[in-house]
């Protein structure tokens, strides 16, 4: 079977559900699976992930663990 042919499938099959929970869990499922990024090291990043990531880099920002963008020139300056 080709990816096409899945997808087709299983766009099908969710159509037809109607139950809220299943639909949930579809939806779980692809936020935990689905890669919708990739780190400067080029490594896959899921939505879970990418969120978590972002969760991370605002906590650092509001303890003022971060760079401004001046800061930033002048550090790639001395690379």
């Amino acid at each position: 079977m080709k990816v096409q042919d899945i997808k087709l499938d299983i766009l099908k099959k969710i159509i037809l559900v109607s139950e809220f929970n299943v639909l949930q869990k579809i939806n779980k499922l692809l936020d935990d699976e689905l890669i919708v990024g990739y780190t400067s090291e080029g490594i896959p990043l899921t939505g879970n992930a990418y969120q978590n990531r972002l969760k991370k880099a605002e906590k650092q920002i509001q303890l003022g663990k971060s760079l401004s963008q001046d800061e930033l020139e002048r550090e790639a300056e001395l690379w």
